[in-house]
């Protein structure tokens, strides 16, 4: 495929790394529908962008607001060949905290949130994107989801966030599998320490401390360089069923 002629949706496409695959789309010539909880932050990013972006509030743990959400989109967009999934929490809580043991709740939360939300867009998308005519090369979409380093080096006060995240790693080759038969993709972004909303947060002093624990290049990484690596799984069809890790070669520390 080509960026051109995506037809986008984009989880938590209100803000940092989803903003910037919306950004990246729509300045390729394609079209993109942000779904994000915030209206006022998708709806101001949607006008900022013209007539080929649209946005839809939607919380993606709710099940027939994503059906329809995905429905709309396809409805107003023509079509659908492109699911990017960047909606996601990063809640930290010890099992054992200050604070007495973990509620149960919390946990379920953020998997809801995370992992469940995922694969609520995926099969969503996966559904839509069955009905389009394959291009040359056989294919009818393609799927990017968002892990995160803590799949793998998750953190202490991390259980939560790293199980749901490395739930999305161990979906992504049983999806690439079972969506291959319909000329479908699946490609999981595993970002390090990025400069998201949250991060902007910080001091500068402490954003740059964290960049420093990066090997190379010593920084966060920008968000448009996630963009461009979901641009990249766009367009290169042999990219199927991998975990990327975008991360400078980051391996995090236990706290």
């Amino acid at each position: 495929m080509q960026m051109k002629d995506v037809r986008a949706i984009v989880t938590g496409g209100a803000s940092g790394l989803g903003l910037s695959v919306v950004e990246s789309v729509v300045a390729a010539g394609g079209h993109a529908v942000l779904l994000d909880v915030n209206e006022a932050a998708g709806a101001d990013a949607a006008q900022r962008l013209g007539a080929r972006a649209r946005f839809r509030q939607v919380d993606v743990t709710s099940e027939d607001a994503v059906d329809k959400a995905v429905q709309e989109a396809v409805d107003a967009m023509g079509g659908l060949n492109l699911a990017v999934n960047c909606a996601g929490v990063g809640w930290p809580k010890r099992m054992v905290g200050k604070d007495g043991p973990m509620p149960g709740e919390f946990f379920r939360k953020v998997v809801e949130i995370n992992l469940v939300g995922t694969l609520l867009v995926c099969k969503a998308a996966a559904a839509a994107m069955q009905k389009n005519e394959p291009n040359p090369g056989g294919e009818r979409g393609a799927i990017v989801m968002t892990a995160s380093v803590a799949a793998f080096d998750g953190q202490v006060g991390q259980v939560a966030y790293s199980a749901s995240k490395g739930g999305i790693v161990g979906m992504t080759l049983p999806m690439a599998r079972e969506l291959a038969a319909f000329g479908i993709r699946v490609v999981t972004i595993a970002p390090g320490l990025f400069l998201t909303p949250m991060m902007a947060s910080l001091p500068k002093e402490a954003q740059e401390s964290l960049g420093r624990q990066v090997p190379f290049p010593p920084r966060l990484g920008h968000p448009e360089e996630f963009a461009s690596l979901v641009r990249q799984v766009v367009e290169n069809p042999m990219l199927n069923g991998e975990t990327i890790r975008l991360d400078g070669s980051i391996r995090m520390a236990p706290r």
